[in-house]
């Protein structure tokens, strides 16, 4: 989507932006910033899985809720759920309440132990799937060779809700591959951004 300029700041923002302050803040501070901390990209993977069916949109809304719920998406605390916090979790009317969404986070939560104790970090796997360097953003796509590669290896080790577009949008937000439009303000700051982000190691 292009890149549009009526926001009350006047910066050039892309096209799928709203003017509210949290989407702004969310697009212009996180949304394309490469990411190296396990939890956090954990995090997004979940919530990504959650968006799908859904706006984005709604689910930065119920983000907290979901952090609370989730134990703040640290994989160890997760991987502990049993029918207690599922239920719980379904009772929740802050969170998207999909069983079948659930039980894949803590699915999801194990086996991402598995793949900290296997690679080092869940960084060091994600990272290798990375868009290649100065590769021009895709604007409208929903999949890439890139996240359909790591679609499939993540399910090949047994993750769930992990398909090339949930994966795409995860890796587009945090930061795998930079599709800010070439006009929007941060498409330079994500690029720069980028080129300084030290890749983690296994």
């Amino acid at each position: 989507m292009n890149a549009k300029n009526d926001f009350p700041d006047g910066l050039v923002r892309c096209g799928w932006v709203d003017t509210s302050a949290e989407y702004m803040a969310y697009h212009d501070t996180e949304w394309g910033r490469p990411q190296g901390d396990d939890r956090a990209l954990f995090e997004q993977l979940c919530l990504e899985g959650f968006q799908s069916g859904l706006s984005w949109r709604t689910i930065l809304n119920k983000r907290d809720a979901f952090r609370r719920g989730f134990a703040n998406f640290d994989p160890a605390r997760v991987a502990t759920f049993g029918d207690k916090q599922v239920q719980a979790l379904l009772a929740d009317a802050g969170i998207v309440r999909h069983r079948g969404k659930i039980e894949a986070v803590i699915n999801n939560a194990g086996r991402a132990l598995e793949m900290i104790d296997k690679e080092g970090s869940l960084a060091a796997f994600f990272w290798r799937f990375e868009a290649p360097a100065g590769a021009p953003p895709t604007l409208g796509a929903s999949t890439s060779e890139q996240s359909i590669a790591l679609s499939k290896a993540l399910k090949k080790l047994g993750w769930k809700f992990v398909g090339p577009t949930t994966v795409y949008a995860f890796m587009q937000s945090v930061g795998m591959v930079n599709d800010h439009s070439p006009g929007c303000h941060c498409h330079a700051l994500s690029d720069k951004a980028r080129r300084a982000f030290k890749r983690p190691l296994s």
